[in-house]
């Protein structure tokens, strides 16, 4: 119902242009620009001093580390592949071997 209302939309459209004039003030603004590279560059490297501290921490204390989880879960897809193709292997044995000895009954 407000989606078709004129006055609703107008103000949405006002809205929208306000907004995109003033990112493009933003974005043209060099101070601006330049602190919000350094903002990301320092949440970054916030980012990796937290990482860093947090596997200290859970080698510290033992525990594995989502690195950790993530090879022993590869190793473990590996294996699941290995051990199908083994089974795929043994039934493929298992069915030539029960052939012949069928032919042979009749």
């Amino acid at each position: 119902m407000l989606k078709n209302n004129p006055v609703v939309k107008k103000l949405v459209e006002t809205g929208e242009e306000r907004v995109g004039k003033l990112a493009q003030q933003l974005m043209s603004n060099e101070k601006f620009v330049t602190m919000v590279q350094t903002l990301v560059s320092r949440s970054l490297a916030a980012k990796g001093t937290l990482d860093s501290a947090l596997r200290s921490a859970l080698s510290a204390m033992n525990l594995p580390s989502t690195a950790d989880v993530e090879q022993l879960r590869n190793k473990v897809d590996d294996l699941e592949r290995l051990l199908s193709s083994v089974e795929s292997k043994v039934d493929k044995l298992v069915t030539t071997a029960s052939a012949p000895s069928s032919r042979k009954s009749k």
